[in-house]
């Protein structure tokens, strides 16, 4: 397994709302079923992946979370709140892929069935990209100065 994780955001492009920021992306055998098992509980803004599902279980989870499940085009078809421990949920054949998501995330976000969500990587960009915007920027000042002032 890497050392390095994949993250990617959530983001709910029809209610214009992020469901989280750090999302792990568990695309593995392995990475799918060990998803949330041995953590006590999911930090704000993050969540889990699971690529591909159609359903998940929550046997030896010490905590509940909410769930969205999606299709190949990023459509949410079906969402399960708060999701207790040791269950399991029905299959949705619509469904590719879910996302486990801290509980409440689903009612804050307003997300619903036929949302359409954006998920994208996201990579910092590196300082000489900002250095650069900075002198652009303080060049476009300078040159619609009019000179000096009395």
């Amino acid at each position: 397994m890497s050392s390095r994780q994949r993250c990617v955001f959530v983001y709910n492009q029809t209610k214009e709302t992020f469901l989280a920021f750090q999302v792990r992306v568990a695309d593995s055998i392995w990475g799918r079923i060990v998803g949330l098992l041995g953590r006590r509980s999911l930090q704000p803004s993050c969540g889990v992946w699971l690529v591909p599902a159609s359903c998940i279980h929550t046997i030896g989870m010490l905590f509940s979370f909410d769930v969205v499940l999606i299709d190949k085009n990023f459509r949410v078809v079906g969402v399960r709140e708060m999701v207790r421990p040791f269950s399991i949920t029905r299959p949705n054949f619509h469904a590719e892929s879910a996302i486990e998501l801290p509980v409440h995330t689903i009612y804050k976000s307003r997300t619903e069935i036929g949302d359409q969500l954006v998920i994208e990587r996201y990579e910092a960009k590196q300082a000489s990209d900002h250095a650069g915007k900075y002198r652009a920027v303080a060049t476009m000042f300078e040159s619609s100065s009019h000179g000096p002032r009395n």
